[in-house]
């Protein structure tokens, strides 16, 4: 290696002469690692929460199953239940959708038993500044942020009116909101109590629309399975662990997708690059070749060519990353966050919690970096163990 000092120099005037090629490599790359990251920023904020929602979750959720259809389940099922051992907690659940017309678009209503201790609990940890009391002395709601801007786009103040199959009209009062940090999963929710979602939905006092099952964590998940499906055999048994692999296999499959997308894209910036920079290369001959009559030898070219070019894809990485977080924190990520939320039902402007893997980022690195690099080092290549005379003919 020669002098660092001249080295340096040379690096650096190779990096102004030609900055304008420089210029437009570091431009498509930074938009190209914006892309990436925006994309491993959004979907690992959305696995965060969903995995935070799911834990949440009761262990098993026992669904009347019949002909294909999901039936309301008659409550007389939970004797049965209950005689399980292991079976600690048994919760009815009752929730349905209501359609809104005028916007087309669809509220999930969710119905809290306030005389299950767990659910009280779950309610007083999510809401401490509402008073149970206060909120069960009228007919009264909490909406998700959605529904909220719903609401107020068609002036809706102090309540809004449901239609119960019955053809009634039921009252419901605006009493507070959802928390922000749970909007991805509660941006289009309702919740109020039991028995009056029992009226809007149509649901008879003597059925649930499924039930939760919590059980002992020193009992056998499959023998409490084993235990359900001999009581009845008309229903389905959703567990949490499936709960999991459904959402893991819904992201790999969206990401997959996205990934195949991105690289096709990458792939087609790598082969514009090669032959950009093989076209270009007869100006970087001339050089090379009068450095190579200076003295210097193959290994020296390669780590001159790769300095300069390291700079150029370090730096793009590094500003594409930054974009990407602001795009994703701090403007929401417009786009990208529909491949994981998705166009149907109600927009949801969800802001995202900073949450990523460094491990994604490092392996895009290197996955970005090593076939940058090889792109150009290989034109470099080919033309540095040419002899000098006949490059400079």
């Amino acid at each position: 290696m020669h002098d660092k000092s001249k080295y340096l120099d040379i690096l650096v005037r190779l990096l102004l002469q030609y900055r304008s090629k420089h210029l437009w490599v570091f431009v498509v790359s930074s938009l190209l690692v914006a892309v990436l990251s925006s994309f491993f920023f959004v979907s690992s904020s959305v696995k965060y929460k969903y995995k935070q929602s799911i834990e949440a979750h009761p262990d098993f959720v026992v669904q009347k199953f019949r002909a294909g259809k999901v039936e309301d389940m008659p409550l007389d099922w939970k004797a049965g239940f209950e005689k399980i051992p292991g079976v600690v907690n048994i919760q009815e659940r009752v929730y349905g959708v209501h359609f809104y017309d005028p916007a087309e678009t669809y509220f999930t209503i969710v119905g809290i038993d306030f005389s299950d201790a767990r659910s009280v609990k779950l309610f007083k940890d999510t809401f401490p500044k509402i008073k149970i009391d206060e909120f069960l002395s009228k007919d009264n709601m909490i909406i998700g942020s959605g529904v909220q801007e719903l609401f107020d786009y068609y002036e809706y103040e102090e309540y809004y009116i449901f239609r119960p199959p019955d053809k009634g009209k039921q009252k419901v009062y605006f009493h507070s909101n959802l928390p922000k940090d749970s909007q991805i999963y509660t941006n289009d929710m309702i919740l109020m109590d039991i028995n009056l979602a029992r009226k809007i939905l149509g649901t008879s006092s003597e059925n649930a629309t499924d039930i939760a099952i919590y059980i002992d964590d020193k009992v056998d998940v499959e023998d409490i399975k084993i235990g359900l499906i001999l009581t009845h055999f008309d229903m389905r048994i959703i567990s949490k662990e499936e709960l999991f692999k459904h959402y893991e296999n819904l992201f790999n499959y969206k990401g997959g997708v996205f990934l195949a997308l991105y690289s096709f894209s990458f792939i087609t910036f790598l082969l514009l690059l090669y032959q950009r920079y093989s076209n270009t290369l007869y100006r970087d001959a001339k050089e090379i070749a009068i450095l190579r009559m200076c003295g210097w030898n193959i290994a020296d070219l390669i780590y001159l060519k790769l300095f300069e070019n390291l700079f150029v894809v370090v730096s793009s990485y590094m500003t594409g990353v930054i974009i990407g977080y602001l795009y994703v924190y701090n403007l929401g990520a417009p786009l990208i966050k529909e491949i994981f939320l998705g166009f149907k039902n109600l927009s949801n402007s969800v802001a995202f919690d900073p949450h990523f893997e460094i491990s994604s980022l490092l392996s895009s690195f290197f996955l970005f970096v090593v076939p940058f690099i090889l792109v150009v080092l290989i034109p470099v290549w080919k033309v540095a163990i040419k002899e000098p005379t006949e490059v400079l003919r």
